[in-house]
């Protein structure tokens, strides 16, 4: 009886990052990873958070409402949480130079 109150109450303390939770998700994403990937307008996947519970994040160029109907709102228990983004290029794509910074003026900043 005293076993069961003391696991309730810790229960109720802060939430904590479950780790045995977190390797399961990394498989979860990567079994998933490439049939998310080939939907048109996904341009990425990562593992996130979400109301303190990991959740795999899916980056699209706009969220559509056709597109939301092609990508799940949960994977093997997991939250799907989709993220527009626009597009994603490789940095310095498109640069026949790296770029050149400025430093701001404190009127600037």
């Amino acid at each position: 009886m005293i076993a069961l109150l003391l696991a309730v109450i810790s229960c109720r303390g802060e939430p904590h990052r479950d780790f045995a939770a977190a390797a399961t998700i990394e498989r979860v994403l990567e079994r998933h990873n490439g049939r998310l990937l080939s939907i048109p307008d996904v341009v990425g996947t990562a593992i996130g958070e979400r109301d303190g519970r990991p959740c795999i994040l899916v980056f699209v160029v706009k969220k559509t409402p056709e597109l939301m109907k092609k990508i799940p709102s949960t994977l093997e228990g997991f939250a799907v949480v989709v993220e527009e983004t626009g597009a994603i290029r490789p940095l310095g794509s498109g640069l026949s130079s790296p770029p050149r910074f400025q430093r701001a003026s404190a009127s600037q900043r």
